[in-house]
């Protein structure tokens, strides 16, 4: 750790960062082995359901549950900011300008064309 150098455009990461690191109160090191104890217990205990070879029910997974619930209503936890509004124009509305452009100036482009080149077949015939 101590010949780790910082590169030029990133920040040092928190597990290598002695003052965040090292520097650390009784009572946060206290709340994150709690934390730790907790989820390696519910780890456990999905690991103890899940290779359980006398299982009958299902395995419930809250994660796995809020999840899925959240992918089937994604209308009830859409919040509307810059970024999507900006994503929503970007993919929804542009095209729309986009395509209505091209064809548009194609259309010009083939009307002109068109009536140059009968122009100047009606020219021809005048002459003849």
């Amino acid at each position: 750790m101590a010949d780790y150098r910082e590169a030029p455009l990133a920040t040092r990461p928190k597990t290598l960062d002695p003052n965040e690191y090292f520097n650390l109160s009784p009572d946060y090191r206290r709340a994150e082995a709690e934390r730790a104890a907790l989820r390696a217990g519910l780890k456990r205990q999905y690991q103890l359901q899940l290779n359980n070879p006398h299982r009958k029910e299902l395995i419930e997974d809250p994660a796995l549950n809020r999840w899925v619930y959240a992918r089937a209503n994604p209308y009830n936890h859409f919040k509307a900011t810059k970024k999507t509004s900006l994503l929503g124009a970007l993919f929804g509305v542009a095209p729309l300008f986009i395509l209505y452009y091209v064809f548009k100036t194609d259309r010009v482009r083939l009307y002109r064309r068109t009536t140059y080149c009968q122009c100047i077949a009606d020219q021809a015939l005048d002459v003849g």
